[in-house]
């Protein structure tokens, strides 16, 4: 299983346990990002505007953190979905599977892109830097894993976990209209990822 160590350090340091944060989150669902006050964010926390300021200069700076601690959150929910003992291409399906399901269910993320993608898309587009660092460190501990584990050849992991990185971003960006069944999304990782990745019947 891939450790939280390998979520890469963008991630590393926000706190899963952060009271601002999630007072943030909370108003986030409650009011939206765009209607959520840095005195509302505080009040929640407990805590002074001013003392919020400190920590944080602008809601923006609040409104990233909270979605590199959302992506970090998302990530160990898939990590626990994906057993590193079985084979590589049930590994696969279990990954995909968990993603997908994940940027379907995230509230905040389906809160906002539905009622102010103005506030959102900015942040999955332009400034994603930090959210796709997050992606890319990620899924390249698991194709390295998988390599170690002898499922895949040798080869550079970066390319590929970048590009399935900005293949996910196209999913945020535009979800897809109908699910796939348990049946077509082992067929689509099987025709489709696993030879990406080069992973074949030998090796899996």
């Amino acid at each position: 299983m891939t450790t939280s160590t390998d979520l890469t350090t963008a991630a590393d340091s926000v706190d899963d346990r952060d009271p601002v944060l999630d007072a943030a989150l909370a108003a986030f669902l409650d009011f939206g990002i765009r209607r959520t006050s840095m005195g509302e964010i505080a009040r929640r926390a407990g805590i002074s505007p001013a003392t919020l300021y400190r920590r944080y200069a602008q809601k923006s700076d609040v409104v990233m953190a909270v979605g590199l601690r959302e992506a970090q959150r998302e990530l160990s929910y898939v990590d626990h979905k994906v057993d590193p003992t079985a084979p590589a291409l049930e590994q696969l399906v279990q990954l995909y599977s968990a993603v997908a399901h994940r940027l379907r269910d995230n509230q905040l993320l389906q809160r906002v892109l539905a009622t102010e993608p103005e506030s959102v898309l900015p942040r999955l587009t332009l400034e994603a830097a930090p959210l796709l660092e997050i992606g890319r460190g990620y899924l390249a501990a698991f194709i390295t894993r998988l390599q170690t584990d002898g499922h895949l050849p040798a080869y550079d992991v970066n390319p590929v976990a970048d590009f399935l990185t900005r293949v996910a971003q196209s999913e945020i960006l535009t979800p897809a209209t109908t699910q796939l069944t348990d049946a077509e999304t082992r067929a689509f990782v099987q025709n489709h990822l696993a030879p990406f990745i080069r992973l074949t019947e030998g090796t899996a």
